[in-house]
């Protein structure tokens, strides 16, 4: 798989998205009409920007019956990893951003989260579910390296008890080892890496932020030997560019101490849809007919997918395909033979320590 030497000479290295697709809540819209004059002051510059936010609340009930989550915590919301599909973009556009380059060059930072998280967990009634980091950005994104919410909010579960479910692929992670395997001695975390393909080359184009193949696979490896149970979610394969790497990559990622694997096919909704067909045509100009036909075969004929159940991993012929070789390498590789439960009895709110003066 050789990508195309022919890209345009602004193609924005470093990142997935190639422009700004027009916020559908805007009712204006900006283009720049020509090259040189008046408009070349538009251009964005393109270091990353961090704002600092607020919420009102941190914790979000997950209505979605197929994402296999009931509550979400997101500190922050846009990604540098600037993966093409993520179907995360969509939702900046909510806070009045684009999907595309601004998705990943302009990060809310939530700087109130640890603080609201503490207040969610002593409501009245709370029943210590547990609850996903991150069910929408990845909260080890490079900007945790600097603002450190991630690894807060992981000292409070550890201090309430809270069961953690985490998802990530940025090797950021095990920086927070000693706080993941103290909470693992109470069967309190289990953790997911994200590994959709071993291709570097791939994994450079199409989430060209994020920590190589070879160090999530050294991720999982790590969190194993501390005794945290560890997941990989090969997500979301792309029929035609990644499909083929089933049995390669579940075999490494069993070798490495992964006890499960899930799966999806890519869907492309709103925004994303413009934003990896762009990139695709860009990247792969030979394959894109191929690899754009084979997602809508997986989708009844279109690349997005709104239908609960089916959404995740399509259907048709080459779906089938696909969760047929899943489900015997998973198989092959003693993958997902047993469920692994959190404990939810332990969850108690700290008392607090009342000054005598």
């Amino acid at each position: 798989m050789n990508f195309s030497k022919d890209l345009p000479e602004n193609y924005h290295k470093g990142r997935g998205a190639q422009f700004n697709p027009h916020n559908r809540f805007s009712r204006n819209d900006y283009v720049k009409e020509h090259d040189e004059g008046i408009d070349d002051w538009e251009d964005e510059p393109q270091k990353t920007t961090f704002i600092l936010g607020q919420a009102k609340s941190i914790v979000n009930k997950v209505d979605s019956p197929d994402v296999g989550m009931a509550y979400s915590l997101n500190p922050y919301q846009g990604c540098e990893h600037g993966c093409t599909y993520c179907y995360a973009r969509n939702a900046h556009e909510y806070w009045g951003f684009s999907a595309g380059l601004d998705f990943e060059r302009k990060i809310i930072v939530k700087t109130d989260a640890p603080e609201l998280f503490k207040k969610f967990l002593e409501r009245k009634g709370w029943d210590a579910s547990t609850i996903s980091l991150s069910g929408n950005t990845d909260c080890y994104q490079p900007a945790e390296r600097k603002f450190k919410i991630t690894k807060h909010l992981l000292e409070i579960a550890l201090e309430y008890k809270q069961p953690i479910g985490m998802i990530t692929k940025n090797s950021l992670i095990l920086r927070d080892l000693d706080i993941l395997k103290e909470m693992a001695n109470f069967n309190l975390c289990m953790v997911y890496i994200s590994i959709n393909s071993l291709n570097e080359q791939l994994r450079s184009k199409m989430e060209p932020r994020t920590a190589t193949a070879k160090q999530r696979l050294k991720i999982v490896e790590e969190l194993s030997k501390a005794g945290i149970p560890v997941g990989v979610m090969v997500a979301p394969l792309v029929p035609g560019l990644s499909d083929h790497e089933i049995p390669s990559i579940l075999k490494a990622i069993a070798n490495a101490g992964a006890i499960a694997a899930g799966y999806t096919v890519v869907r492309l909704n709103g925004a994303i849809g413009s934003i990896f067909e762009d990139w695709l045509k860009k990247n792969y100009p030979d394959r894109f007919e191929k690899v754009w036909h084979l997602i809508q075969s997986c989708h009844r004929g279109n690349v997005n997918d709104t239908r609960f159940g089916d959404r995740m991993r399509g259907d048709g012929n080459i779906a089938q395909l696909i969760n047929d070789n899943f489900k015997l390498h998973c198989r092959l590789n003693h993958l997902n033979e047993k469920k692994t439960e959190l404990d939810h009895t332990l969850f108690k709110v700290p008392k607090v320590q009342l000054s005598l003066f």
